[in-house]
């Protein structure tokens, strides 16, 4: 295929936004033992591994990073989450049960750069001088998001309409390193790396946790090398600027960023893509799992177009082995809109 007019077309559209406030749950005590015999029980997490008398309570920030130090950690320690899957990360709003959650934590797990910009907030307030927090994109080298491509049509032009919309920038750095699977070993690495610093009683099963999880991403990594091998060159446009390290590491291009906006889409809107993906020789229409939008698929119609989906990994399972069940699927679709 020609690495200059093949192109992808990714649609994105952004998940409900989370509500601004959060209802909270007050626990009554019992003011005697005697009067009523059993102790209060401590609020968890819904998602949580059992801890054992040894390992440390962890929190993480949301599901890539969640799925990751899950993996190391086995059933050593306790894992909560700050964000439920499904919950857009920019509208995350931090209650007191999330800064209480950090105050009795062991350790933090976050993605970093630039993806949670509301921690430093969250644990300022929760007044932990012993949390541990560990940076699981520590050392990798990242694409500067004024790198990637840009469409013809003004896309820097409308950077306030980008955020009104959802489309956030992350201090010129792009956060999604997890969508590379060579670079989702590194933050597997780190995060075993630093939780054997905190917690050396339990080095021996870091190691061996992280060990077969990195066995199993290498593989994933050879599985994307193979099966995109013969559609190097092939070039998408997206909505959700998630996929740019996955991109650089199979030979694709993540070549420009083109936004339908999430609440008022105008027919110059569908012009403009009908547009590009004429312009572009776009293969598919590409949006996210379980988005079911009338004006995407009356688009992909009008251009006889496939529509596929491809998931950014923000949502779905808590099971680490959902990692791998939700990137073979974004290799399948892939490889079919890039034939």
């Amino acid at each position: 295929m020609s690495s200059t007019n093949q192109y992808l077309f990714v649609l994105h559209r952004l998940r409900p936004k989370a509500s601004l406030q959060r209802f909270l749950i007050t626990a009554f005590t019992c003011l005697s033992a005697i009067a009523c015999g059993t102790a209060p029980t401590p609020p968890t997490s819904s998602d949580s591994t059992p801890q054992t008398s040894s390992g440390p309570k962890i929190v993480t920030t949301f599901l890539p990073v969640h799925l990751f130090t899950k993996a190391v950690v086995g059933d050593t320690g306790q894992v909560d989450i700050l964000i439920s899957p499904g919950t857009e990360v920019h509208d995350y709003q931090a209650t007191p049960d999330d800064a209480k959650l950090l105050a009795q934590a062991d350790v933090l797990v976050e993605n970093g750069l630039g993806m949670e910009a509301f921690l430093s907030d969250l644990v300022a307030n929760a007044g932990n001088s012993k949390l541990q927090q560990i940076d699981a994109s520590e050392g990798i080298e990242v694409i500067e998001e004024e790198e990637q491509g840009h469409d013809e049509h003004g896309h820097d032009e409308h950077k306030h309409e980008e955020e009104k919309h959802g489309h956030h920038h992350h201090g010129g750095k792009d956060p999604h390193v997890w969508l590379d699977p060579v670079l989702a070993q590194q933050q597997v690495a780190n995060i075993r790396d630093k939780l054997i610093e905190s917690d050396p009683s339990n080095a021996d099963s870091y190691r061996s946790n992280a060990e077969a999880y990195i066995q199993q991403l290498q593989q994933l990594d050879n599985e994307f090398k193979e099966k995109l091998a013969p559609v190097q060159g092939c070039n998408f446009i997206t909505f959700h600027d998630a996929f740019g390290y996955l991109a650089q590491r199979y030979g694709l291009q993540q070549e420009a960023i083109v936004h339908i906006p999430e609440d008022s889409i105008t027919p110059q809107d569908i012009q403009r893509v009908q547009q590009l993906a004429k312009e572009h020789s776009v293969k598919a229409l590409f949006t996210e799992p379980g988005i079911e939008d009338k004006r995407i698929e009356q688009i992909s119609s009008d251009l006889n177009l496939p529509l596929e989906a491809i998931n950014p990994l923000e949502s779905g399972e808590t099971d680490p082995q959902y990692y791998f069940q939700a990137m073979r699927n974004n290799l399948e679709a892939l490889s079919r809109a890039c034939q």
